[in-house]
């Protein structure tokens, strides 16, 4: 060996820059294993800012690497932002201290929050909690879904549609997919044409299109109370007034909701009919009827979402009303989705409406966005028109089925009260015992994503409740966490 060779085997720059033991037969590929140990050395300040990393050539020769391999390893550095590339140079490492304060700062503020809002909530949602520690999480986890259904989806559009892959889409949606969601909502009694359905970018961006094309800054929109929590802030961010209908088992309070009507003189009124969320009950046939009467007594518009509607196993099984199928969308606005059965990142939702109005919230729809991703929308019709969807339901329904009982009895075994639940869906809506905002933060603290019953409701105050995916209900550290969490609160 050459002493050339020597040094620079012997160097301590190329000892601490790349891992000890590059193997073939590892899982990963080797620029992957390069990177994450350089990545690994400079996070616990082994390499430090400004620091000369070994050439390409003297990388790839102690290590027994092509020189393409090490190029690629670097390259991927630079464009996460561990290395820098100085021209004549070589490579140094990157001054990263700023982004790790920021990301620590946030991690701080994420994991012990001074304040739980809404925004605490979905932006915990969206961190990489293995989904066991996820409770409160409002998606069904994704190795229960079938990512292969949707991948077959993609590959078929891109082979048969290559162009319309650099097009935007139609700005009503698809039509090819509005043709089929005409046969779905068939099914559930609604008649509807191609012309009276509008795709969004899921039901989050179906209720915020109607809000917008439906009131001014001091109108009030009547909600559930319970209700899925993210629309509070975007209704109250457009100047609405959010009011609260007490919400029963059955469906809402209906003499609360004829008083306020009265009072308030809503444009809107949003409501879960079908497995509501967060509390998995259905409305009952009375009350749809009830509800109905009073929204043409005071001339309001009732907006259906009915985003969990195949996570029911259907009315001749169990009872379920849609205020849609009564009505026939004269009064009602009906909302419907895939992002909770399907993928959530395909964000494909649908407004159906009359066809003025459908019209309307079209163009309202272009205005905000041009069109939705057509490239998605041919997916999730592939998908239906071809019969796999009914079959992926019904495995779906049979998992949550499988899981729910059993959640049930581990949640009482574990001193928390389950007095209400439907007898499908995803949640739970439980009573701890205590100010489940305290119990959150500690959860947070421990790793477990909670979802606080003060959240759910437009009043935003302290409560005992809680919502729970029973999805994500059966890591052993999570149940102890909370035996001991409410075992103090009660003693």
């Amino acid at each position: 060996m050459t002493n050339t060779a020597r040094t620079r085997k012997n160097s301590p720059a190329l000892s601490i820059a790349a891992p000890q033991v590059l193997s073939r037969e590892a899982g990963t590929s080797l620029v992957e294993q390069i990177v994450r140990s350089i990545e690994a050395r400079v996070d616990d300040k082994l390499l430090r800012s400004g620091a000369r990393m070994p050439s390409i050539r003297e990388f790839a020769d102690t290590h027994n690497v092509s020189r393409f391999t090490v190029v690629e390893a670097y390259d991927r550095l630079v464009a996460k932002g561990y290395l820098e590339s100085r021209r004549g140079s070589g490579f140094y490492v990157r001054d990263r201290m700023p982004m790790h304060g920021a990301e620590n700062a946030a991690r701080a503020v994420d994991s012990a929050p001074q304040q739980l809002d809404v925004a605490w909530l979905v932006r915990n949602m969206f961190r990489q909690y293995p989904t066991q520690n996820s409770p409160g999480s409002g998606l069904i986890p994704a190795d229960w879904l079938d990512g292969e259904l949707v991948a077959n989806g993609l590959r078929a559009i891109s082979r048969q549609h290559q162009n319309l892959l650099l097009q935007y889409g139609n700005p009503q949606g698809s039509p090819l997919l509005r043709q089929q969601l005409q046969l779905k909502l068939a099914e559930l009694e609604i008649s509807a044409s191609p012309e009276q359905i509008v795709t969004t970018a899921g039901v989050t961006q179906a209720l915020d299109i109607i809000a917008r094309q439906f009131t001014l800054p001091g109108d009030t929109i009547f909600v559930d109370d319970p209700a899925w929590f993210l629309m509070f802030g975007s209704f109250a961010a457009l100047g609405a007034k959010v009011v609260g209908i007490p919400r029963l088992p059955d469906g809402p309070d209906i003499a609360k909701l004829a008083e306020l009507a009265a009072l308030h003189k809503p444009k809107l009124y949003v409501i879960n009919s079908v497995l509501h969320n967060p509390t998995s009950t259905s409305l009952s046939a009375a009350k749809a009827f009830q509800i109905l009467k009073i929204a043409e007594q005071h001339d309001f518009t009732i907006v259906e979402d009915d985003i969990y509607c195949d996570l029911h196993p259907g009315s001749s099984i169990q009872p379920a009303t849609r205020i849609a199928a009564l009505d026939q969308l004269s009064r009602v606005i009906y909302l419907g989705g895939f992002s909770k059965t399907l993928a959530a990142n395909l964000r494909v939702g649908f407004i159906a409406t009359s066809v003025e109005m459908a019209k309307r919230l079209a163009d309202r729809k272009m205005l905000g966005t041009l069109t939705t991703s057509d490239i998605g929308e041919r997916v999730v019709y592939k998908i239906l028109s071809e019969g796999h969807y009914r079959k992926h339901a019904d495995r779906l329904r049979g998992k949550l089925d499988s899981v729910r009982d059993k959640s049930v009895r581990q949640l009482e075994r574990v001193g928390l009260k389950v007095d209400i639940h439907g007898p499908a869906g995803i949640f739970l809506w439980v009573d701890t015992g205590c100010d489940t905002n305290v119990l959150a933060e500690k959860g947070m603290q421990e790793g477990y994503l909670l979802a606080p019953g003060s959240l759910f409701s437009p009043s935003q105050l302290p409560s005992t409740r809680m919502r729970v995916n029973v999805a994500n209900l059966h890591e052993i550290g999570l149940l102890r966490f909370l035996e001991r969490e409410i075992g103090k609160a009660g003693g």
